[in-house]
């Protein structure tokens, strides 16, 4: 890479910084931002993409082709930290139990988090199937954006576009686009949506502690804190700075773990080794972590890997990543879509609403709008829409739904990337009947672990009562 390139790498940082930062202060001045609690990285793109070239068709700011193409790419390769980030920190459990209770309700979580995510995929299959029976031309895997967009949020935008591109698959930019689209129909739709539905539960008793909607901390709504006393750690210092600054530290072990993951991946499409060679870059990234994060905890490491401090590692990487994907979202190429992409939007806010509050109001006794409604954000947002409506009904976290919200929302992120490959694969080669098949086999498995786990969380709930 030359010097030129990396001065164009840089400009392209430059104006996606100023982005976020006038994102931010949108969020913080504007009371409509503020109450769906759109991302700075959601408000900057935006402006991007409505002040550049790209609406205005050569009016505009006019930045370059090559920023734009650049802004396009960036999304897949900074998700791979993203990713890659998942797996350090994790602890390894000496004597394995938990509470027999709180891992039904967490596999419970789980399953539902699973049917969900198998749920919107059947709609983006049958969707693409009926356009395609009236004519439309779409491309093999339209479709399979809605749940990456809805239970993935913006970051898995270059998840997709990654991977479609990998497999040089030539409409990656669109399929990376229409999930940008996806995501953000749900983030915006899913918080609405959202707030609705607890104002009408406090209203209607089915809160278990909300009598009217609490109030968001001003802070949290307008994304900053100004009271130095409010004002929460980055993470801890694990490393001396004489030595290695700790952020230098966590973001080395990162990207030397992206790296490898790199390096195993090209031997392995080198050798062309069957199976396997068609496997992502972000996945051997995962793996590759795993083993790295194994051997830090048994050569007693551990204490040196701060999970707040690699969090905001992988925090930076989306803010960019989102902000790139959104300001270069080929809005031309993606109105072609718009009609399908609207009917499954509307079939997923209905489905995910219907399937998940009833699957929580029958699987659980204790808080189950709680349960649902963080589910709900989650599955039409990201992690944080489903910590936003969840504060509003327990603003001090006395349930426990939080936790089993956590630990299933850390299971389905895996387990997603895990079933990509495999869902993108049938997708392509395999016929509408076929892939109705195999989301239903999903959502069966799905039902089956949700009414295992349910269950067991009945046994336990006689033993302590007969206790």
């Amino acid at each position: 890479m030359s010097s030129a390139m990396l001065t164009q790498l840089l400009y392209c940082f430059c104006v996606l910084s100023a982005l976020l930062l006038v994102g931010a202060l949108l969020r913080g001045i504007i009371p409509v931002f503020r109450k769906l609690f759109l991302p700075a990285s959601v408000i900057g793109g935006f402006i991007g993409l409505l002040i550049g070239p790209i609406i205005w068709k050569g009016g505009g700011i006019p930045f370059p082709k090559e920023w734009i193409a650049t802004w396009s790419a960036l999304p897949g390769i900074l998700i791979v930290p993203v990713v890659a980030s998942t797996a350090l920190g994790m602890k390894f459990s000496k004597s394995g139990k938990t509470a027999g209770k709180t891992s039904a309700n967490v596999i419970k979580t789980f399953a539902i988090f699973f049917g969900i995510a198998a749920i919107q995929l059947l709609i983006g299959i049958i969707v693409r199937q009926i356009f395609v029976k009236g004519g439309m031309d779409l491309y093999a895997p339209f479709g399979y954006e809605l749940t990456m967009g809805f239970s993935g949020g913006h970051g898995t935008a270059g998840v997709v576009g990654n991977y479609f591109k990998g497999l040089a698959l030539p409409y990656w930019e669109i399929a990376q686009g229409v999930t940008t689209t996806t995501a953000t129909f749900g983030l915006v739709g899913g918080m609405i949506i959202g707030i609705i539905a607890i104002n009408v539960a406090a209203r209607t008793g089915q809160t278990a502690i909300l009598t009217k909607p609490g109030d968001i901390p001003p802070d949290m709504a307008k994304g900053y804190q100004m009271d130095p006393e409010k004002q929460q750690a980055l993470g801890k210092e694990t490393t001396m700075s004489s030595s290695i600054e700790s952020l230098t530290f966590h973001l080395a072990v990162i990207l030397a773990a992206c790296g490898i993951a790199y390096i195993l991946m090209n031997l392995i499409k080198y050798f062309k080794v069957p199976l396997i060679n068609q496997i992502p870059i972000w996945a051997w990234s995962i793996v590759v972590m795993f083993g790295v994060n194994f051997f830090i905890q048994k050569a007693g490491l551990g204490n040196l890997i701060d999970r707040k401090t690699k969090s905001r590692i992988a925090g930076v990487c989306s803010d960019y990543a989102i902000t790139a994907a959104i300001a270069s979202l080929p809005v031309q190429a993606i109105l072609e879509y718009i009609l399908p992409i609207l009917v499954m939007v509307g079939l997923g806010y209905i489905c995910t609403y219907i399937f998940l509050f009833a699957l929580f109001k029958r699987f659980f006794s204790d808080c189950y709008f709680e349960r649902a409604i963080s589910l709900w954000g989650n599955s039409t947002g990201v992690f944080l829409t489903g910590l936003m409506l969840l504060k509003i009904c327990d603003p001090d976290y006395k349930t426990p739904v939080l936790n089993d919200y956590s630990i299933g929302f850390s299971l389905i992120s895996i387990t997603g990337f895990v079933l990509m490959p495999i869902n993108v694969s049938m997708l392509l080669y395999q016929s509408f009947t076929v892939n109705l098949l195999f989301q239903g086999g999903m959502l069966v498995i799905a039902m089956v672990l949700l009414l295992g786990a349910n269950q067991l969380s009945q046994r336990l709930n006689r033993q302590g009562t007969e206790a």
